[in-house]
């Protein structure tokens, strides 16, 4: 019992939960600003810029706007990061000491959806008219990218006849499994908030969007929380390909190999694209989604 504990508060607070995550996000939100700075000519920002960014942050005073509870204003991004970490601690990444059960992957799902939804009360909590678009948009873009991210995810439990994440990192990589892949990417572009569906976040429409009003330590929590977002959800699509490999050495190879390719892939797509407007990229969703989707559950059943 005390052998359990001790690996799962490895797991939540080392790796793959809040200090190995931070950082393997912050990387990864590196490399995206440093590929885009190239692609527009200019230097780009240094590898600790992401760091230095959120540290900054925590150093400046906090200003709570008038009429807003301190409480909720400080409690919506505390519970924000605490879902994502242990989101994190169930994903059975390589050199982990993952929590593991059947049917981690439904609480991982869950855990995964708390900080939209703290992002969308924050939008109103701040009683911010940009921050209430923002929010809005928000909660219209989940409904939208959920139909891939949750079919693509359940197809796969279906084929492995198991809804543990451990199954799905250790099943061998098929067509559906790519075809999975190709979904959540598409669900992905939308949850990291990137063009073409950077729409709650729109700096030329609504300024900061939905954090317009949050400053100081509470900012900086919500941008770790995008840190940490990233780590999660780019490891949850690479994870389904360390099934290629038994090594645990390849198994991490191919792990970081795929996570780059991921961070390369969504910043060609944001380069190359403009932002749609909140009707066109629900649109998108119900009807690609839907065949991406249906394309999965189709190479599940027959392949």
């Amino acid at each position: 019992m005390a052998d359990w504990w001790f690996k799962s508060i490895l797991a939540l607070l080392i790796w793959p939960g809040l200090l190995g995550s931070a950082v393997f996000g912050w990387f990864l939100l590196w490399m995206s600003r440093k590929f885009v700075a190239r692609l527009q000519g200019r230097q780009g920002p240094p590898f600790f810029q992401p760091f230095y960014d959120f540290w900054k942050l925590v150093g400046k005073k906090t200003i709570i706007p008038k009429g807003v509870n301190p409480a909720v204003f400080y409690a919506l991004p505390i519970i924000s990061v605490i879902s994502i970490v242990f989101a994190l601690a169930l994903l059975p990444v390589p050199g982990s000491s993952a929590i593991s059960f059947e049917g981690d992957l439904i609480l991982l799902v869950y855990l995964l959806e708390m900080p939209v939804l703290m992002d969308v009360i924050a939008g109103y909590v701040t009683r911010s008219v940009y921050a209430q678009i923002g929010a809005m948009r928000e909660a219209v873009l989940t409904i939208a990218y959920n139909l891939p991210f949750l079919g693509a995810l359940i197809a796969l439990s279906i084929k492995l006849h198991s809804f543990k994440l451990a199954a799905l990192a250790s099943a061998p990589v098929s067509v559906a499994t790519i075809l999975a892949s190709v979904a959540l990417f598409v669900a992905l572009l939308a949850q990291l908030k990137v063009n073409p569906f950077s729409i709650p976040n729109a700096e030329q429409e609504i300024v900061a969007g939905i954090h317009i009003e949050y400053n100081g330590l509470p900012l900086a929590l919500f941008e770790l929380t995008h840190a940490l977002e990233t780590s999660l959800l780019v490891g949850l699509i690479s994870i389904l390909f360390m099934g290629l490999f038994e090594i645990a050495w390849l198994k991490l190879v191919v792990f970081l190999a795929v996570a780059l390719i991921i961070i390369l892939l969504t910043n060609i797509t944001a380069a190359g694209t403009a932002r749609l407007k909140v009707q066109h990229a629900f649109k998108f969703y119900w009807t690609w989604g839907i065949a991406a989707t249906v394309l999965v559950v189709a190479a599940v059943l027959i392949l």
